[in-house]
């Protein structure tokens, strides 16, 4: 028996498939296979119940799966008492919102690529609620993204905030000079879908301020939203730095008698189960770097 095929087992019974699992590794799915079949044949039993189109755990591999992620996570912490100047190399894949990469992700993939030049990045970007499902079936290393996660096998560290100010077109505002809460009654407010960690922050504001908007217009790009709120759609909020450059360039004005929102807390996610000291330098990196102010293309 080998770690190498410990590892095999582990994230294969883990996993959504054994293709991601094999990714998860940088190894192809059938050295993944042979590895499994390998310490199959060295207990003298199955730990796979295989079909043509999927394959599930025996009950022999039910129950050696919690002895494999121990014996996992010893491992891992062999590699931490071994020292922290290690360069890991194989594939990091990991997961973001729109915002952060738009914004702080280049500055991460640098600094991942200066400490471990030998790691290939492998990024993604999408709604929070697909990045944190792609990390708990084990197609993500980690993500980042606004937390905490309430779902029990991803565990979530905060990392920093992003704040924004409610904003609005010239035009949006018709006749008039100021805009209030109750206005949204009348107006159209743009924002992200619900999919987006970014609703928890607005529907607290809703419900304190006791406001209901009379439409909603959601789309899933921080950029579209932009856009449409530069048009002079609707009126909604953007990240403070952007509303800051294009109120500055005359395009927008801040929306004064609207109360803040609460700053959106972003966190590193991470399987529970999943031990490695890499986790540990990728979340130092990220609560390092993280700037929501940093410039963007969009503007």
């Amino acid at each position: 028996m080998t770690l190498k095929q410990l590892e095999a087992f582990y994230w294969a019974a883990t996993c959504r498939n054994f293709a991601v699992a094999a990714n998860r590794l940088s190894i192809s799915v059938s050295s993944l296979s042979k590895r499994i079949a390998e310490l199959e044949a060295s207990l003298g039993a199955a730990l796979f119940n295989r079909t043509a189109r999927s394959a599930s755990l025996t009950p022999l591999g039910e129950h050696l799966l919690p002895h494999a992620r121990e014996l996992l996570r010893g491992a891992d912490q062999f590699m931490q008492q071994a020292g922290t100047q290690l360069s890991y190399s194989g594939r990091c894949r990991f997961g973001v919102g729109e915002l952060t990469s738009l914004t702080w992700m280049p500055s991460l993939i640098e600094a991942i690529q200066q400490a471990h030049p030998d790691l290939v990045v492998e990024p993604f970007a999408g709604v929070g609620q697909l990045v944190e499902d792609a990390l708990e079936e084990g197609e993500l290393d980690f993500a980042i993204i606004a937390g905490p996660s309430s779902r029990p096998t991803v565990a979530s560290s905060r990392i920093g905030q992003a704040e924004f100010t409610w904003v609005a077109a010239p035009r949006a505002l018709g006749k008039r000079r100021a805009a209030r809460p109750a206005h949204l009654a009348d107006m159209t407010l743009v924002t992200l879908p619900h999919s987006s960690g970014v609703i928890h922050i607005l529907d607290e504001w809703l419900t304190t301020h006791r406001i209901a908007p009379g439409r909603s217009m959601a789309c899933n790009s921080w950029g579209a939203v932009a856009g449409i709120i530069r048009h002079g759609l609707g009126v909604g909020f953007l990240p403070s730095a952007w509303a800051q450059v294009l109120c500055a360039r005359g395009e927008l004005v801040p929306l004064p008698e609207f109360p803040p929102l609460d700053p959106l807390q972003y966190t590193f996610q991470r399987r529970r189960d999943d031990t490695r000291p890499m986790l540990d330098s990728m979340r130092d990196l990220a609560a390092r770097l993280i700037d929501f102010h940093a410039p963007t293309c969009l503007l």
